[in-house]
């Protein structure tokens, strides 16, 4: 199972462009496989890891995820296909379909039909992702244009952010797989990996990448920094979807599912999840006191 470390998740101040560059850095010199940006009210996560990959030689960056209802397919494949450039072919695109919260109440979107909403935009980014014409005429979206990103690669990868059973197989029949977040080992290994296979599987596509992501805390004071991120994560709980993994595993909220103890216990939270099936692994590290991230991404290093 390979390791990346996410950001973006919960609001921080200190964002900058020049902080994400130097985090892809730190992460790539350190050996982690990836570096990942959420795209929620902060910098638009596809620019912001394109100049990461810019700045970066071997690291992949990607975004968990961005949103897909404020911009037409053909408008984010020319960003994608952009950002993979400038990121010499290292850059991965995730896309979803965020929360009725955030596209009807904030944004005065429609998220009627979701998994179809999903499904005719891929009908349009897919092909353009690998330089291909985009011909579709359905009843959200429509097109008939073709990209001509030269120095992008072909195709861009393409994660979807899929927690039911309906975006499983759309993830699996339509791209390269999945990246999770509020789901834990037992609900990865009997929901998501069966579902996502099986639409690979039909469509005749490799094994799917199963991205897991994960708050994680390295501490002594595991009940007190388990309340700690339950509070500071407690908006994913109220989330339908979110709320649905969790349900799923048996949390009562974001502090049971995230990692959290001293190495013992993230060594054997870490292999629930390699067994339950996850290809990867993507951190998200809490501040709970100080110095806690700082010594996550040093425990994570030393298990490369």
């Amino acid at each position: 199972m390979k390791f990346g470390i996410m950001t973006g998740a919960v609001p921080d101040p200190a964002a900058t462009i020049d902080n994400f560059i130097a985090q892809a850095r730190d992460v790539e010199a350190r050996g982690f496989a990836s570096f990942w940006l959420a795209n929620i009210r902060s910098h638009d996560a596809v620019m912001a890891m394109a100049m990461a990959g810019r700045e970066t030689t071997t690291l992949e960056v990607g975004t968990a995820v961005t949103p897909i209802q404020p911009r037409h397919p053909t408008a984010l494949a020319q960003q994608a296909l952009t950002a993979s450039a400038m990121a010499r072919g290292r850059f991965t695109l995730g896309v979803g379909l965020s929360h009725k919260v955030m596209i009807e109440d904030v944004l005065g979107l429609s998220y009627a039909q979701p998994a179809k909403t999903m499904d005719e935009y891929l009908e349009i980014l897919g092909p353009l992702l690998m330089g291909k014409e985009a011909v579709f005429r359905g009843e959200l979206y429509r097109s008939k244009i073709a990209m001509e990103v030269g120095d992008a690669a072909n195709p861009v990868p393409l994660i979807i952010a899929a927690l039911g059973p309906m975006m499983l197989n759309l993830a699996g029949r339509c791209s390269d797989g999945t990246v999770l977040w509020m789901t834990g080992a037992r609900t990865i290994a009997q929901h998501v990996v069966p579902a996502i296979s099986d639409g690979a599987r039909v469509a005749g596509r490799p094994a799917p990448r199963i991205i897991a992501g994960f708050p994680m805390v390295l501490t002594e004071n595991a009940d007190e920094t388990r309340e700690k991120v339950g509070q500071m994560l407690q908006v994913y709980g109220q989330l339908p979807s979110y709320r649905a993994m969790m349900d799923r595993e048996g949390a009562a909220g974001p502090g049971d599912i995230a990692l959290i103890g001293d190495e013992a216990a993230l060594d054997e939270a870490i292999a629930k999840v390699s067994d339950a099936g996850a290809t990867e692994m993507i951190a998200v590290l809490l501040e709970t006191e100080p110095g806690a991230k700082a010594r996550t991404l040093d425990y994570l290093q030393s298990r490369l």
